[in-house]
């Protein structure tokens, strides 16, 4: 289930935090519950992308981009993402969250999330999003002219490029392996 207080406890929680420029350090502090947890007893691979939102949402509320896409009609939808995760969350333990913008290009914004326990980054987030309108993709220069920054994108890490590119040569749809066709095929009448 989606932790709906405590996304709404993250929200109340920074409604008069100063405002963030676009490219400014969301910083924010958690507990791993015993329901983020999976059967090894350790924070949730699924539950970690989820409580990631916990972060990205007030990030975004704080440089404006929540007031922007609501005037404007338009969503924002994670558009794709690679985690890696090296050190393990167990229940009760406190983390903090560091969320931020690191670029754009035509059609995506790019940020990276990490999560902090003493001093330790236990994983590490790029994440590929998109604004949509009612004509799809909004291009991020369109956003970032709604929120009163006239500005181009820093250039990206190599290691942000690399993963773009790699994530460019996958194939869509994924190819369907043999014994796996009559799963997926078509079975509307």
């Amino acid at each position: 289930m989606y932790p709906l207080i405590r996304f709404a406890k993250e929200m109340i929680k920074f409604r008069n935090a100063p405002k963030l420029g676009p490219l400014d350090t969301h910083v924010s502090t958690h507990m791993c519950w015993p329901w983020d947890l999976d059967p090894w007893i350790e924070l949730n691979n699924g539950r970690t992308l989820t409580l990631y939102d916990l972060g990205r949402i007030p990030m975004a509320s704080r440089t404006g981009l929540i007031h922007v896409l609501r005037e404007k009609g338009w969503g924002i939808t994670v558009a794709g993402n690679s985690t890696r995760y090296r050190r393990r969350i167990r229940v009760f333990h406190r983390f903090t969250m560091l969320s931020r913008l690191i670029g754009w290009d035509h059609r995506f914004i790019y940020m990276e999330q990490s999560m902090w326990r003493n001093g330790e980054c236990c994983n590490h987030m790029l994440l590929r999003s998109a604004v949509t309108g009612p004509n799809g993709i909004v291009a991020p220069s369109e956003v970032f002219l709604a929120l009163g920054q006239e500005m181009e994108s820093p250039e990206l890490p190599q290691w942000a490029t690399a993963w773009i590119e790699a994530d460019a040569q996958r194939p869509w749809p994924p190819v369907v392996p043999d014994d796996a066709r009559a799963a997926v095929a078509d079975k509307a009448p």
